[in-house]
């Protein structure tokens, strides 16, 4: 039931003009910096370790901020998963290389974790017609498993699959020239990682799966950097990239995490810090996080 209402209250909201549900999103960050203190402490933690370089101060700013973007972009959801196909294209725009989304070529779209992911996953299905896949986890809600999965698959022809489903429809799908929206810029836990550098930490566990989708599925990669601005989204594609994969998935996997520093720098607090991006170490290492 509190689901159902949550829900209902967040459709509600989403009718409101954009700048006042903005003001209100960041209110709700302001106070939950101060009051949800693990996920603050995981946040400042994980800039630390990234931007030892960068004074104290512009770190805890960019914390504060974090915490304002991701109830803001969570406040969003109430019209972009519920508002009318002409209000979700007046605010949320796709730019860059666009055209890598024409004729039938397999590929795989890296969507890190930008606090406006979900934006950018509604600008794909609105700008082609091409199959559409994209992998998540199911929530245990399912109440609010299925508002997640509904307002993703709301426009185009999109296929959620769970994990659980393993590799073979991902591959499938590629191989007939769809579209794999990827996601795989988390600490997944020790199974399958391999530890490459991201930012100033060397040995930080990441998933080699956008390496090993592409040449499984023979697909080229873009990436997609979803931004919110003070007018809805934007979210930028980049041009293929050039070289990949190669037949070293550690290598492959240790560009991605620079190609994703170069566009996190562009937004440092626009990135999802609050998740503990470090929690699986090499054996025998201490957790970062004590």
């Amino acid at each position: 039931m509190m689901a159902r209402l949550g829900i209902a209250l967040l459709n509600l909201l989403g009718r409101l003009p954009l700048p006042w549900l903005r003001a209100l999103g960041a209110g709700v960050g302001r106070v939950l910096f101060v009051l949800a203190r693990p996920r603050r402490r995981i946040a400042l933690r994980n800039l630390a370790l990234c931007f030892p370089d960068v004074p104290e101060p512009q770190r805890r700013a960019w914390a504060r901020e974090t915490f304002e973007v991701f109830c803001q972009t969570f406040l969003d959801r109430g019209w972009l998963w519920s508002g009318s196909e002409a209000l979700v294209r007046s605010r949320v725009t796709l730019t860059g290389a666009v055209h890598e989304l024409d004729g039938d070529t397999p590929t795989i779209v890296f969507a890190p974790h930008f606090y406006s992911m979900d934006a950018g996953g509604l600008a794909l299905p609105l700008n082609t017609g091409r199959e559409f896949t994209s992998i998540f986890a199911t929530h245990p809600n399912p109440v609010l498993d299925a508002w997640f999965m509904g307002g993703r698959q709301r426009f185009g022809n999109v296929r959620m699959l769970n994990r659980a489903d393993g590799v073979k429809p991902i591959i499938q799908c590629l191989r007939k020239g769809g579209l794999l929206y990827l996601l795989p810029d988390m600490d997944y836990g020790p199974t399958d990682s391999v530890f490459v550098p991201f930012f100033a930490v060397p040995d930080a566990a990441t998933i080699p799966s956008l390496s090993r989708f592409a040449r499984l599925g023979r697909a080229k990669v873009v990436a997609l950097y979803s931004r919110m601005t003070p007018t809805g989204y934007e979210a930028a594609l980049t041009p293929a990239w050039e070289h990949y994969p190669t037949d070293d998935p550690v290598l492959d996997t240790a560009r991605m995490n620079r190609e994703l520093e170069t566009a996190i720098r562009t937004m440092p607090a626009q990135y999802y810090w609050v998740h503990k991006r470090f929690k699986t170490r090499p054996a025998g290492a201490p957790s970062v996080y004590q």
